[in-house]
């Protein structure tokens, strides 16, 4: 798999995986501006659309804010607040409303008690410890010869994995609770509820291609170190 600088298993594994990942952020890229475009009939802002559903959710603890950047939007459950970012808390339209019901979709998982996003949290500490000291020590490993150390950051890069995957299901499951809620709530209509499951859709396949970057590089950091352990 590894001969005189040429890596095999890069063009087999990584490679493909990172081409999804490029052409699954150019997706939700493209379908986000899409959307942005189109305008709610209900003169909703994203930072509106928000308090909307929180309340809807009988959630009276959590804030709406700010953020700066592009499609920063995020829900931080340690302090209670959903931040949008300027293109979703100021903007009416569809995208807007759907990421902004997305984020909501989080806050109610936490206040359900929804194990996997709990669990999620719960290893961002050791899978961030994990994601940095990884490729430091496996590197290491081969330089002193030491499989300790290449074993050991092999499992590390592991839990990067892990959180990845668990990843998954939460945000799969908030865009499912985003979708139920706005059609409850009135929010959209079935036409612009098409458009919101769009920018979701392509929004959920981000984490998709991330994960399978991560398995690809965690298959490779196995192929080359088994072949090394066999010479």
């Amino acid at each position: 798999m590894f001969y005189y600088g040429f890596d095999s298993t890069y063009f087999l594994l990584v490679l493909p995986a990172i081409l999804f990942s490029f052409i699954a952020q150019w997706k939700v890229q493209g379908t986000f501006q899409k959307y942005q475009r189109q305008p709610l009939v209900r003169p909703m802002t994203g930072a509106q659309v928000a308090e909307c559903m929180l309340r809807v959710f009988g959630i009276t603890d959590v804030r709406v804010e700010q953020v700066s950047g592009k499609l920063t939007d995020h829900f931080s459950p340690k302090e209670k607040v959903i931040r949008l970012s300027e293109s979703v808390y100021h903007s009416n339209s569809i995208a807007a409303a759907g990421v902004a019901a997305h984020e909501c979709g989080h806050a109610m998982q936490y206040h359900c008690g929804y194990g996997p996003i709990r669990l999620r949290n719960a290893i961002i500490p050791v899978s961030q410890l994990g994601s940095s000291l990884s490729i430091p020590m496996i590197l290491m490993g081969f330089i002193f010869n030491f499989e300790f150390l290449v074993t050991a950051g092999i499992l590390f890069f592991g839990l990067a994995v892990l959180f990845q995957l668990i990843t998954l299901p939460v945000e799969f499951n908030a865009s499912r609770r985003a979708v139920e809620t706005l059609v409850s709530a009135g929010v959209m209509s079935d036409v612009e509820m098409r458009g919101a499951r769009k920018v979701l859709s392509a929004a959920a396949m981000t984490y998709v291609a991330a994960l399978a970057v991560s398995l690809a590089q965690f298959l490779r950091l196995i192929i080359l170190f088994g072949g090394r352990r066999r010479d």
